[in-house]
């Protein structure tokens, strides 16, 4: 049990005894640096149980904890605020107990099965920044909420139908003079993505055309031949056109490889795919439902609309007149299909962009209306954008930076960078290169990690890669500095070590692999990778200062010795294992 665990309990137990009082809850603050004591109990929010001095309710306490805890040595009350002094005994005894154990941190399993969406791409252009931002936070969420103790299921939506698929369909069949992936030698999503360019370049040469002609540029954007004939197109899809959906199945299936290749390489996967051409007519029959529950209503045109006018919302259109679905009918029955797909799921992350924060408000409360237990463990995953210094990107101005190149980028930076340090002698090329992507890699996913998810970023990928900070690869060079310190250590260090004396420094260290837990409970429960990236770089820096005013494998007591070697290395493995929950790698030699 850690100390904040045990104190909970005691500081409950002795407010019983000396008050007769039950509290819910207890507030505990790292001791400040200008006063003597390892964590102290903030008193002033137990002033809501028992009125009286701060003063002398935190004497009370503390006499009640030295006398019934052990590990308790003393205390000192500063106004509103009880200061515990810690004795090493507890400290090592804690570290002992989680020295050897490889998932510390992680939760038993639960009965709580959860699903997290994200990515969930158009099969009209390649993966971009954004959505290295959305794959980044899914994956790693879904991992958080696995070290959490929940079953987790990784899902996406691919959106593969539709007029923006019809264009790149249009402008290959137009120009494309039957290229192919692999007679261009590009991965195919890239080829697609240049056609949906190139329909966008002739579409506005027609719309100019037009307006030159004497048409207003809106009737002009209505009229231009190409938009009709995608229109067209689209309808033949709709229809079962032969010739139209096996040209769709054939360029979307060049886009899939070229998915697969970039999640391979940015290091993420799913157990389950849906694709909108599977879906969209999904959710008319559970509108059919609602009408006769009236959770729905129909107007004298036809239309079918939910109406949250309660809820602060206006009323939201869930079927047309015509009883063609809509984007809102779509998401309900694949909500619902997800249910039946996945045995006893409890909840949904949808990791989506901050601009439809409005349509999951509607959506989830339209679920809960329909009487879906589950509807309750509903989240919207919202984030914030992904700026660049040179402004926002455009897709079909071909201006969006393309998640491969990105990478490249990545990995060359971190290339030139690590040359200029010159301390990669004895490396092969071929670890080198390794080295380069994970420090790439890890720069990339780190930056946009720590962030939390709803700000929004304004990334830079050539100032990004700094190996000072907090930044992956000073990170990254803490995990490896530890690995050498290991090769170094020609004892053996494993065993048990008991009745040393501690350094203040080893004592923050043990302190803050002791929130470990904590920090993956809350991250789960807020959804926010940052949270373990942060707490990753104060472990860090808490490890720096140990490194640089304690010696290691200088220490002249063998016990004192082995404990900080083991101590290290159990810093290393935490900085591995969170890093794992953020999708990041670490290096064995740095």
């Amino acid at each position: 049990m850690g100390i904040q665990s045990l104190l909970e309990a005691k500081v409950k137990e002795g407010f019983l005894k000396l008050y007769e009082i039950e509290i819910p809850s207890v507030e505990f603050q790292a001791t400040r640096k200008d006063f003597e004591g390892d964590i102290t109990v903030v008193v002033f929010p137990l002033l809501r149980y028992k009125k009286g001095n701060p003063v002398q309710i935190g004497n009370d306490l503390g006499n009640y904890l030295v006398e019934n805890i052990e590990e308790i040595n003393s205390f000192n009350v500063v106004k509103g605020f009880l200061n515990l002094v810690v004795n090493d005994t507890f400290y090592i005894n804690f570290f002992n107990t989680i020295n050897t154990n490889e998932t510390y941190g992680f939760s038993e399993k639960v009965e709580d099965v959860r699903m997290v969406e994200y990515s969930s791409p158009n099969t009209n252009k390649p993966l971009h920044l954004g959505h290295v931002r959305n794959v980044l936070l899914g994956y790693s969420v879904a991992e958080i909420l696995k070290a959490a103790g929940h079953k987790v299921y990784k899902t996406q939506i691919i959106n593969d139908r539709g007029i923006h698929i019809c264009k790149s369909m249009l402008a290959w069949k137009r120009f494309g003079n039957e290229e192919t992936p692999e007679s261009t030698g590009l991965k195919g999503d890239k080829l697609v993505g240049n056609y949906y360019v190139k329909f966008d370049q002739e579409y506005k040469k027609e719309i100019a055309t037009l307006i030159a002609s004497g048409s207003s540029e809106e009737d002009a954007k209505k009229q231009a031949p190409l938009f009709l004939e995608a229109q067209e197109m689209l309808r033949k899809w709709e229809a079962g056109d032969e010739k139209t959906v096996s040209l769709w199945k054939t360029m979307n299936g060049w886009v899939y490889k070229g998915f697969d290749v970039t999640y391979k390489n940015i290091g993420v996967d799913f157990d389950k795919l849906y694709y909108e051409s599977d879906t969209y007519l999904l959710g008319k029959d559970i509108i059919e439902e609602g009408l006769k529950n009236n959770v729905f209503y129909k107007k004298e045109d036809g239309s079918v609309w939910c109406d949250l006018t309660k809820d602060g919302i206006d009323d939201k259109l869930v079927l047309r007149s015509d009883g063609t679905a809509v984007y809102m009918t779509q998401d309900i029955g694949t909500a619902i299909q997800r249910a039946k797909d996945f045995t006893n799921l409890n909840g949904m992350v949808y990791t989506v962009g901050n601009e439809q924060d409005h349509h999951f408000k509607v959506l989830f409360l339209i679920l809960k209306k329909l009487g879906y237990s589950w509807a309750d463990q509903l989240h919207h995953l919202s984030y914030g954008m992904v700026d660049l210094p040179s402004g926002k990107m455009k897709s079909r101005e071909g201006t969006v930076v393309d998640a491969d190149d990105l990478m490249d980028e990545m990995t060359n930076t971190a290339r030139e960078i690590s040359q200029e340090l010159g301390k990669l002698e004895g490396y092969s090329n071929e670890e080198k290169e390794s080295l380069y992507k994970i420090i790439g890699l890890g720069t990339l996913k780190y930056f946009i990690l720590k962030v939390d998810p709803k700000k929004r970023i304004l990334f830079d990928p050539k100032e990004s890669v700094d190996f000072q900070g907090n930044s992956g690869p000073f990170i990254q060079m803490a995990y490896a500095r530890v690995q050498s310190i290991l090769r170094k250590s020609s004892f053996d260090y494993t065993g048990t070590i008991t009745g040393i004396e501690l350094h203040e420094k080893e004592k923050e260290l043990i302190k803050q692999l002791e929130l470990y837990p904590e920090v993956i409970q809350q991250a789960a429960k807020s959804y926010s990778p940052a949270i373990v990236a942060n707490y990753t770089f104060d472990l860090v820096k808490e490890f720096s200062s140990f490194y640089q005013n304690v010696s290691i494998l200088g220490e002249e007591n063998q016990d004192k010795k082995v404990f900080r070697v083991q101590l290290a290395k159990k810093v290393a493995d935490t900085i591995k294992s969170a890093f794992n929950l953020l999708g990041i790698d670490v290096p064995e030699r740095m």
